[in-house]
Formats: structure tokens, sequence, C-alpha cells
């Protein structure tokens, strides 16, 4: 049960982030998840090798 919901929540990231990349405060804005929500989500696209990091100020998050 819990698996569907974190891929849920990668969807609705992968959705956020196809107008370009975002930080975490702003893709958990755009998406409304709670940040644990939002860690399992993009833990499970880093894995797929679905998302990019980019360190800076703030972590920044872009599709591959």
């Amino acid at each position: 049960m819990i698996t569907a919901k974190i891929g849920e929540n990668a969807g609705a990231i992968w959705n956020a982030l196809q107008g370009g990349a975002l930080t975490t405060k702003a893709l958990k804005k755009a998406t409304k998840l709670k940040e644990a929500e939002l860690n399992l989500a993009l833990g499970w696209l880093a894995r797929e090798g679905k998302v990019a990091f980019i360190e800076g100020e703030e972590l920044t998050i872009a599709l591959q």
C-alpha cells in the first residue's frame, strides 16, 4: 500500500518537473507533499535514474 502511494507521489513530482528544474522548497509547494512524502518519492525517482540533483545555495531537482 505505501509503495503505491510513493509511486503516486513520484508521479506528482515528475509532472511538476515537466516545466523545468525546481528547488525542493518549490517542489514541495507545487506538489503539496509533506517533507517525508517528498523525500520518499525523490528517492524512488533517484533510484530509477529519473532525476538529477543540483547542489547550490538550495538543492534543485531536474528531470534527467
